[in-house]
């Protein structure tokens, strides 16, 4: 029984949706047609065509594929436009009026019966009473509720897919966004790489290599104070083996930024896990069979759980995250959860804009959904070919 009501309840909404779509279809296919001169200009034909497309992607529930401005395209739009939603927007009009008009008459009917009642309401049907003025106008009720819900949800969804089809980018326009964008990615790798490369030159100079001078320093006086002053030399030898040991501190702490060492130990299943268990928050843990991940991958997947579980921890005020990583064929997906404040943005620094890059790099992609009050949802997807 359950089943029934929720199966006519999801019909009764894409009749909905498809009805309010369409009757939107025939108002800017109404004022494209009144506005031709208009809108043949290219400036003002690209930002009306675009605000049909989105109405379109939002029915279809298919995301809006940025595309580059294609004049001759918005201009066949409009033609198709004018073609396509004049008709299916009458037909749903004059569906979803009829039925209104019928639900209104059925109401005045009851509240206000004619002393003389009409003679045919429908297909020329005599009325001359009670009886058959309500059997006739339940049967056109039924008859035009039926209409919408079979024909207007797939009418709107055709037309939907007409439109996508009309102004979706070409083949050649596809290849050139592409290029772009593999050309600005390649640029902030490359930016981030000579950054990176910075960052360990200055750690090496500024600590590992001047550790080494003073041991070398210490070494070459206690090789000079051991034939008169042994004890003083063995003061030095001391000190150098101290600062020998806190050299390999900060080289293994460098080398930890480059390729976390707990990745090639452990892997990345126990990373996480070891990641989890020093988390500011509790953190749930969830690996599904990832089989062979490329070590690139292990350690963008490694520094973007890191990164955003230190921001949840600063940032979010969350009473737990956690992390879900599974393998859909050749993509590995990582999902960050918690239940903080929400809020979250790449664009304000906190370390998400760098994760964003990094997954670039390897054409990945990265996905926030942080409404305000939360919770947030951070998704990585890597490929793994």
């Amino acid at each position: 029984m359950h089943g029934v009501t929720g199966e006519a309840r999801a019909r009764l909404v894409r009749a909905v949706r498809g009805g309010r779509y369409l009757l939107g279809t025939l108002m800017t296919a109404t004022v494209t047609l009144v506005a031709a001169p208009l809108l043949c200009v290219p400036s003002l034909a690209a930002p009306w065509a675009e605000r049909h497309r989105r109405s379109a992607a939002a029915l279809l529930e298919r995301p809006v594929e940025p595309r580059p401005r294609a004049a001759r395209r918005d201009l066949a739009w409009l033609v198709t436009q004018v073609a396509t939603g004049l008709p299916a927007g009458t037909f749903a009009l004059l569906c979803l009026g009829n039925l209104l008009l019928t639900l209104v008459v059925t109401a005045a009917w009851w509240a206000f019966p004619p002393s003389d009642p009409p003679r045919a309401l429908l297909l020329g049907v005599r009325i001359d009473g009670w009886a058959s003025a309500l059997t006739v106008n339940l049967a056109q009720l039924l008859l035009l509720a039926a209409m919408a819900t079979i024909a207007l949800p797939p009418l709107a969804r055709v037309h939907a897919r007409c439109c996508m089809a009309v102004l979706a980018p070409s083949p050649a326009q596809r290849l050139a966004a592409r290029v772009t964008e593999l050309t600005r990615t390649r640029a902030d790798v490359l930016q981030a790489h000579g950054a990176e490369l910075r960052r360990i030159e200055r750690d090496l100079h500024d600590g590992t290599q001047a550790r080494l001078v003073a041991i070398a320093v210490r070494l070459a006086v206690a090789g000079e104070s051991l034939p008169r002053d042994p004890h003083t030399a063995a003061a030095l030898v001391r000190q150098a083996r101290a600062e020998t040991e806190e050299a390999m501190t900060e080289l293994r702490s460098v080398i930890r930024t480059i390729y976390p060492p707990v990745l090639a130990d452990q892997g990345l299943v126990g990373a996480l896990d070891s990641l989890a268990g020093r988390a500011g928050v509790p953190t749930r843990i969830g690996v599904g069979e990832l089989g062979d991940v490329p070590a690139a991958v292990e350690a963008v997947a490694y520094h973007a759980v890191t990164e955003a579980l230190a921001n949840v921890a600063r940032h979010s005020r969350a009473a737990e995250a956690a992390v879900q990583v599974v393998r859909d064929g050749a993509t590995l997906s990582v999902e960050i959860t918690d239940d903080g404040t929400g809020g979250a943005e790449a664009s304000r620094g906190s370390g998400l804009d760098g994760i964003g890059r990094r997954a670039a790099a390897l054409d990945g992609t990265m996905r926030i959904s942080s409404p305000p009050g939360g919770p947030t949802v951070i998704t990585v997807e890597l490929p793994c070919a």
